[in-house]
Formats: structure tokens, C-alpha cells, sequence
């Protein structure tokens, strides 16, 4: 047997966890010296140590780790179990960088207000175009809502079309609208443009966009978590030049490099 120090050396966690452990039952000694009171544990009970220890660092409560071992939970269970945190920890980082870009692009905005250039706006007309499309709807029109919505529809709709053998003709194309329930919550189109004929046996739509004749264009240049900034220079263009624009805009992806750094998409906003 080992005393409650080596026994806490061996499975590198602190005597004082130990009797923590042990005065709510979780993890007991195998033995308890009556005259002294010292605890003593066996080479086998470190199991059920790195079982405690994997699952609190899961995030379970150890109330919830008392059940979880109750039930005999075994290695590939955790091993499972580990999977999914892992990947609940990935999503949460990405989504709290997304979030921190989204801060600095607005504090960058703040700083420059005043100053914010609009030469770069391009005044033109949209063609009409034919487009294969899949939609879902988005909670919100913030870049952590559309985020994750459009990259899955992107990823689906490549699927779908390649199975079909439906190959896209020119760039993808975002479009927005307001979802019926007036929530705020958003219908978001994932677009390729096409030279198909709509058919009942493909599992996407096609639709065709009608020719807009007036469209403010700029060019966001990076991931879309800093398209604030563009999206603020198009509007202080619109007012500064008399118009008015009272629908989402359409997003072009002119380049998609793996690295979003190097992306460019061109901002359309509709005006009249």
C-alpha cells in the first residue's frame, strides 16, 4: 500500500484533493490506520483516479463524475467522451477568436471614424444570373451567426452538385433575407452559378437572380470576420452620394484561398 503522499505523487494530484475525494465518497482509501488516522491506498485504485481526473477535466461536476463511475464507465466510453469535449473546446476557441477579431475590427473602426475612405466603392450594374442555391436560416446577421451556417451550405451544395455532375460556371454568391419570423433571425442562400435547368431529382434548387441595374460595390479583402469595416465604408458611401438601400447584400467570393487572410469578396449593396 501507499500513504496519501506517495499515492498523490503516483497519480500527480495534491494530498489535499485526496481527502477532499475522500470526504465526499469519491475516492476512499483502501485502508485507514485506526490509532492515526492516516489513509492508505492500493496500486489498483489509481484507475479509478485517472478516471475522476479525465472526467472532471472534461467539465463534469464532480456529482456528475460520482454517477458516471457509479456506472462503470469504460476506456473507450471515455475516450468518446473526451472526443466530444474536445471538439465543444475547439468550436468554443474558434468562436471566441471570431468574436475577438470581430472587437478589434470595431475598436479600429471607432479609431478611425472621420477618416473611413470611400474611393473605393464601384457604382455598376449586376447581370442576371442562374444560380444552384441551398438555404437555412441563421439566428442573426452577426459574422459568428452567417459563419458557420454558409460554410456548411457551401460544403453541401459542392456535394449535392458533384453527384449530379452540375459543375458552377462562375464564383459562389451569398445572398440574405429576413426570415418570417421577424426575429431577427436571417434565410441565408449559399449560390453557384450555373448552366442547368431546374429538375425534380436534384436535391438543391435552381433559381434564377434577376439583373440588379444599380449595385455599390467594394472589395473586402480577409476573412469575413473583419467585413465591418467594408460594410461601414459601403454605407458612408451610399448616404454620401444621395442613395438609399433597403436590402441585405450580396457577397461574391472572388478569391478563397485555404487561408481566409487572403480572401477577397466583393460587397454588392442594391441602391436606388
Amino acid at each position: 500500500m501507499f500513504s496519501i503522499g506517495d499515492f498523490a505523487r503516483h497519480g500527480c494530484v495534491s494530498v489535499r484533493m485526496l481527502r477532499h475525494y475522500d470526504a465526499i465518497g469519491l475516492l476512499q482509501p483502501a485502508h485507514v490506520d485506526p490509532s492515526s488516522g492516516y489513509r492508505f491506498y492500493e496500486a489498483d485504485q489509481l484507475a479509478r483516479l485517472n478516471r475522476v481526473i479525465a472526467l472532471k477535466d472534461l467539465g463534469f461536476t464532480l456529482s456528475q463524475v460520482q454517477d458516471i463511475l457509479d456506472d462503470q464507465v469504460s476506456a473507450a466510453e471515455l475516450r468518446g467522451m473526451l472526443r466530444l469535449r474536445q471538439s465543444e473546446l475547439q468550436a468554443q476557441l474558434a468562436s471566441d477568436a471570431a468574436r475577438l477579431t470581430q472587437v478589434e475590427t470595431r475598436l479600429h473602426i471607432i479609431e478611425s471614424e472621420g477618416a473611413m475612405p470611400t474611393n473605393d466603392v464601384v457604382l455598376k450594374t449586376l447581370p442576371a444570373v442562374r444560380v444552384a442555391e441551398l438555404t437555412a436560416e441563421a439566428a442573426g446577421y452577426q459574422p459568428d451567426f452567417i459563419g458557420p451556417v454558409i460554410q456548411q451550405l457551401f460544403k453541401d451544395l459542392y456535394e449535392r452538385m458533384a453527384r449530379v455532375d452540375v459543375k458552377p460556371v462562375g464564383p459562389a454568391l451569398a445572398h440574405y433575407e429576413d426570415a418570417p419570423a421577424g426575429d431577427g433571425s436571417v434565410i441565408v442562400h449559399a449560390a453557384m452559378p450555373v448552366n442547368a435547368d431546374p429538375r425534380d431529382d436534384y436535391d438543391f434548387a435552381i433559381v434564377d437572380l434577376p439583373e440588379v441595374d444599380q449595385a455599390a460595390t467594394i472589395l473586402h479583402k480577409g476573412s469575413m470576420d473583419t467585413v465591418l469595416w467594408s460594410w461601414q465604408t459601403l454605407a458612408r458611401w451610399i448616404e454620401a452620394n444621395g442613395y438609399e438601400s433597403s436590402r441585405y447584400a450580396r457577397e461574391l467570393t472572388i478569391h478563397c484561398p485555404e487561408d481566409p487572410a487572403g480572401w477577397v469578396t466583393e460587397l454588392q449593396a442594391v441602391v436606388h
